[in-house]
């Protein structure tokens, strides 16, 4: 990692460590005072903890024109970087990603869809709905590896994450802990449960962790929906296409539009926000990824509704490119900072004991 954002970082969280008045604005802040020095490891684990809320930035005294000029928001951004591209396996493709975003997620996802057009040719095997157009075995042989080896490859980075900032063996007290911060998106509530001004310096509001929810538990559904059509056809033999009160659909659509809908927030939130506040080298990619994650579930919406019309073929080509796409950049994109955040409480669950 580049020595002159780690030592940009150690100088503010220094001046953070001795005024201290933001101490209870979100993890990352008693993280800070546990400390007298800040070694790399330490100011990666507290950049994991930020979620660039910036009610720090906005609470402090030392921001520009002071001397100072505390940027803690924008500095702990720049850290996360650094460390998911070093964390990344193999690095060099998280950094294509970030220098190329847009381009990798365009070509990517209408490059699959094109070779998911031509497997049309390719008899599927007499089967039902989109298994009319490709089988069934056909589809658990690309997506079942897609889905597995970014997996492996997000777990390689964790591991060395994991040593790194010295974590230990994980009890389940600490790891309900760090759930139930993530599963209610604790530290976006505020130091005063006020919400945060990610939006606006003097506006509190709780729009970013309602968009944040609707996009995880979106998400969610929509994995949901996946595990039990899975559940149905090898369990019980019910292979697709389901009905609509169907377990699959009901998760299904209510995933897709959750999704959908928060993607749409978050983009338009980040309009609103100041750039000066996070690292600028990743606004490309950080909304590349969640115009993709917002297609995927638009995609499959449209799928479900003009499923039954000739725009089937297209349709499902462009759904499956973009899930695929969705599935191989996971470990390169922000979807990361997701599990490293993740690891990252868990860990602090552990320096509180």
């Amino acid at each position: 990692m580049s020595a002159e954002v780690m030592e940009e970082a150690r100088r503010q969280l220094q001046i953070c460590n001795a005024c201290r008045y933001c101490e209870g604005y979100c993890s990352a802040f008693p993280a800070i005072t546990r400390l007298r020095a800040f070694a790399d490891a330490d100011i990666t684990q507290i950049a994991s903890l930020c979620h660039n809320c910036r009610g720090c930035y906005y609470a402090c005294q030392y921001t520009e024109p002071h001397e100072f000029a505390l940027n803690l928001p924008r500095a702990l951004a720049e850290v996360r970087t650094e460390s998911w591209t070093a964390y990344a396996w193999p690095a060099p493709v998280a950094s294509l990603f970030f220098r190329h975003a847009a381009a990798t997620v365009v070509l990517t996802v209408l490059g699959f869809a094109l070779i998911f057009l031509l497997a049309k040719s390719v008899p599927a095997g007499g089967g039902a709905g989109f298994y009319a157009v490709l089988s069934h075995n056909a589809m658990v042989a690309v997506f079942a590896p897609a889905f597995v080896l970014p997996l492996m490859a997000v777990a390689f980075g964790l591991r060395r994450y994991w040593h790194d900032v010295g974590g230990t063996r994980i009890s389940l007290a600490h790891l309900q802990e760090a759930l139930g911060h993530a599963g209610r998106m604790r530290n976006l509530k505020g130091g005063h449960g006020d919400g945060c001004n990610f939006e606006q310096e003097e506006q509190f509001t709780h729009a970013r962790r309602w968009a944040h929810h609707a996009v995880m538990y979106g998400f969610l559904l929509c994995f949901a929906s996946t595990s039990a059509g899975t559940v149905m056809h090898y369990g019980f033999s019910m292979p697709a296409p389901y009905g609509p009160l169907s377990l699959p659909k009901l998760f299904g659509v209510s995933g897709g539009v959750l999704l959908t809908a928060g993607c749409v927030w978050m983009m338009r939130l980040r309009h609103l926000a100041s750039g000066d506040l996070s690292d600028k080298t990743t606004y490309g990619a950080d909304t590349a990824f969640i115009a993709l994650l917002g297609f995927v579930a638009a995609s499959g919406l449209a799928l479900y509704a003009f499923g039954a019309t000739p725009a089937l073929t297209v349709l499902l080509a462009l759904h499956l490119g973009s899930v695929l796409s969705f599935f191989l950049l996971m470990p390169y994109t922000k979807m990361a900072h997701g599990f490293y955040r993740l690891a990252a409480l868990i860990r602090d669950a552990q320096q509180k004991d």
